[in-house]
């Protein structure tokens, strides 16, 4: 497994299984696209998928990853990241509280939270969540049911009520990542910039380590 605690990596990838479908790529290759890069802080995300499918993809994206150094982590589900042998979980408002997830994948593995309001974000603050995700930051088109874009604006508010890792996510691309790592976040988190017609997802996500060094 990857080593997470500690220090976060700039860039966050994020591999979501519906988005992947909806674009026509494979998850395998894109699995290996961004291990090519160097990416070393991923995320699978599989919102429709049963349990099984999950922890096969799960295995396969270990598979790819193994001896990379990449740390992993399973979103949503505390219980299948640690059948998976994963690094960690991200839970969102709607799932598990973090001390629940904590209880489920102990105190070795990473636990991460969504917030997307002031208030959440105090409240991620207080618990024992590794690190606070804040977001959208911009308008976004891979989730339908995105809350309201909070600005750079919002991630600088963020930065000041925790003092925990902030990862920002939503509507983040190459032209506007540096600007969300001067708003104070430490990472960003990407989805569907990752996908760039003509040019190779493995190019992408370079030119993302790159702008975010």
């Amino acid at each position: 497994m990857g080593q997470v605690r500690g220090s976060l990596p700039g860039f966050y990838a994020i591999i979501d299984s519906g988005v992947l479908m909806k674009r026509g790529v494979d998850l395998s290759d894109f699995a290996r696209a961004i291990r090519d890069a160097g990416v070393q802080l991923i995320q699978y995300r599989d919102k429709e998928a049963a349990p099984q499918t999950i922890l096969r993809t799960a295995e396969i994206i270990r598979d790819i990853f193994a001896g990379s150094g990449c740390s992993l982590i399973m979103n949503d589900r505390a219980d299948l990241a640690v059948i998976a042998g994963w690094d960690g979980v991200h839970v969102g408002q709607g799932d598990l509280l973090p001390e629940d997830a904590r209880r489920v994948v102990g105190p070795a593995r990473w636990v991460g939270v969504s917030t997307h309001t002031e208030e959440q974000v105090r409240v991620a603050e207080a618990s024992c969540a590794d690190y606070v995700a804040v977001g959208p930051v911009f308008t976004t088109g891979t989730k339908r049911d995105a809350e309201p874009v909070i600005g750079l604006a919002g991630v600088a508010l963020a930065r000041a009520l925790t003092k925990k890792p902030l990862v920002a996510i939503g509507g983040v691309t190459r032209a506007n990542a540096r600007s969300v790592l001067e708003a104070g976040a430490d990472s960003v988190a990407v989805i569907g910039a990752l996908i760039d017609d003509g040019r190779s997802v493995e190019k992408v996500a370079r030119d993302f380590l790159d702008v975010l060094r």
